[in-house]
């Protein structure tokens, strides 16, 4: 009897996680233990490193896909937070792949789906009584947040050490990047907009993670100069 296919799905919260492997090997251990144990093998895996802003699952797409080409089962480690996240659930409803938890080794499409809907449904109740509990106390002439007296000074605070954190950031981004700006412009480049499109084409982004401009060029060159 032929072994059954797997393609295993593996998901991590932050940039942070997925390079540090925090939790990643974890899932992977799962899974492979629960494949060997039913006798199966894993034909390949794909890796979603994403954030709470990220919409698309460009990994779990992959997966998917491979699934179908295969006639293979997706297996993940734990259901319980790919149950909540609605672009799993729908990707999964669409594309019609055989699913598996090692979790929960019986849930199903329909149980998954039961699931996500039950977890909308807690996440809008909390949300409206909350929104509800909010408007209460405003009504009632209740200072909430920063607004409150007495909190400015924690306000101020709290804002001096966010300012302080962004400029140590910036610091270092700055001075992780010098050597690479002093190599462009041994090359000959000299000035900002020169070493823009170096960077650039070099497929270095900001520390924002957007494109290089001369004034941003010359933001971090005047800060490495201030160091």
């Amino acid at each position: 009897m032929e072994a059954k296919r797997f393609i295993a799905y593996y998901r991590v919260s932050t940039d942070r996680q997925g390079q540090s492997g925090l939790g990643l090997e974890a899932q992977q251990a799962a899974v492979t233990a629960y494949v060997r144990g039913v006798g199966g093998v894993v034909n390949g895996e794909e890796t979603e490193i994403e954030t709470g802003r990220r919409v698309d699952r460009p990994a779990l797409a992959r997966a998917l896909d491979r699934c179908r080409q295969d006639g293979a089962i997706l297996v993940i480690a734990k259901l319980d937070r790919l149950a909540r996240n609605v672009h799993f659930i729908s990707g999964l409803m669409v594309a019609g792949v055989e699913f598996l938890a090692c979790d929960y080794p019986e849930a199903n499409r329909l149980t998954i789906h039961i699931m996500a809907a039950v977890a909308e449904h807690e996440a809008e109740a909390i949300s409206a009584r909350t929104s509800a509990a909010l408007g209460a106390a405003k009504a009632r002439g209740q200072r909430l947040g920063w607004s409150i007296p007495g909190r400015h000074e924690e306000q101020r605070r709290a804002s001096a050490r966010g300012a302080a954190a962004g400029r140590d950031r910036a610091d270092s981004f700055a001075l992780a990047l010098r050597p690479v700006i002093q190599q462009i412009e041994a090359a000959g480049i000299a000035t900002f907009a020169g070493v823009a499109e170096a960077l650039n084409a070099r497929g270095i982004r900001t520390a924002r993670g957007r494109r290089w401009y001369p004034t941003t060029v010359r933001n971090v060159v005047a800060r490495c100069a201030g160091d």
